[in-house]
């Protein structure tokens, strides 16, 4: 197995048998939205907290409904993306969904390591859904607070 694949797997399971930020944001200053891929069932909620314009706090939750690729790339989501900006937020999005889709440049080169190993999956386009589930559930709440 090459190195790729041995981080790949690891990451992938670590973040899906321990998922980082995992749960509900109570309260009335959190918004969320909901994601379902109705070709494989994976569902997933996503919750935002900004103070000014900087993400506070962001959790989520899949019931249970998501496949290890879905709720790791939902857990790695929410270590990326806590603490930045909007706009950094935005580009996030933008170069994952790139990364995930094949799209190569300077920007999806630039993604950090734990979020890189999700490269593969543009190979395995059913996979692409489960891996980017999280990211337009994000994106949806983060469209909402606009």
């Amino acid at each position: 197995m090459s190195s790729v694949s041995e981080l790949y797997q690891s990451v992938i399971l670590d973040h899906n048998k321990t998922p980082r930020n995992y749960g509900r944001i109570e309260g009335s200053a959190a918004t969320h939205a909901k994601g379902h891929n109705p070709l494989c069932g994976d569902q997933v909620t996503v919750w935002l907290e900004f103070e000014g314009d900087v993400v506070k706090d962001v959790r989520f939750e899949d019931d249970g409904k998501g496949c290890a690729i879905s709720r790791a790339s939902a857990s790695l989501m929410t270590v990326a993306i806590k603490g930045k900006t909007r706009e950094e937020v935005e580009q996030l999005f933008t170069d994952f969904h790139g990364l995930v889709t094949g799209e190569t440049s300077e920007a999806t080169k630039a993604l950090p390591a734990r979020l890189q190993v999700f490269a593969n999956v543009a190979q395995f386009p059913i996979r692409v859904k489960c891996a980017s589930l999280a990211w337009h559930t994000m994106k949806k709440a983060l469209d909402e607070t606009a």
